[in-house]
């Protein structure tokens, strides 16, 4: 971790404010506070290397903070981890919409914060050219081709080859549908006898090891699957 990452923690609960800079600061993180969006805008936003906003607050709400970030040149690159007791889909796909890195919905252990926040400055920091290595990443997924790794959240999971080779080629090409077979062509050796249902199981293996995202790897019946990004 690069030293003296500062973070900016918004959110109108006070006793939430002092318990995420206790273990923030713990963590070796510089981090302020500031109890609503109006004075959050009084600070330096462009020095934090990330904010976590809280949505739902009295005054201005996060989200309409996060819209004024993103449409200023100074303050657009700033990753945002949106704080908030709402938790719809509608609300997570506006986050993400305005720009987002991430969504964390109250209630949440603080062990669950500091790993999202730790994979948000990994990623930007891969982002920023900080780490010169060929990488694929998405949200929280971060593939290290060189390495052959992977981290969820800032946690190494352990991969078999195939399933290493089938998570790289359902990233790479996000949103294409691959038919069992040509999932069979692309990852599978040649001399090797791969029935459909091998592919269905090792599926249902990748989904498992990488959490949350398991609802990214879909199904499209009868044609094959797909990683909906």
């Amino acid at each position: 971790m690069k030293q003296n990452q500062r973070i900016l923690v918004v959110d109108d609960e006070q006793d939430l404010l002092e318990i995420l800079k206790f273990n923030l600061e713990t963590e070796g993180y510089e981090v302020q506070t500031a109890t609503s969006a109006e004075e959050a805008q009084t600070l330096d936003i462009a020095s934090f290397d990330l904010l976590l906003l809280d949505v739902m607050m009295g005054g201005m709400s996060g989200f309409a903070l996060a819209r004024l970030l993103k449409a200023n040149p100074k303050t657009a690159s700033v990753p945002i981890i949106f704080l908030t007791a709402r938790d719809t889909e509608n609300d997570t796909v506006t986050g993400f919409n305005l720009g987002a890195d991430d969504y964390i919905s109250k209630p949440f252990s603080l062990r669950e914060v500091m790993v999202r926040v730790r994979a948000v400055l990994r990623r930007t920091a891969i982002d920023n050219g900080e780490e010169q290595q060929h990488l694929i990443t998405y949200q929280g997924i971060v593939m290290n081709l060189d390495k052959k790794t992977v981290t969820i959240d800032g946690e190494e999971i352990a991969f078999t080859k195939t399933e290493f080779e089938l998570l790289h080629l359902l990233l790479n090409e996000r949103g294409r549908v691959f038919s069992r077979q040509e999932l069979i062509d692309r990852v599978w050796p040649k001399d090797v006898l791969v029935l459909d249902r091998t592919v269905d199981v090792n599926i249902t293996r990748l989904r498992k090891k990488i959490g949350r995202f398991a609802k990214c790897i879909v199904t499209r019946l009868g044609f094959g699957y797909y990683f909906d990004a």
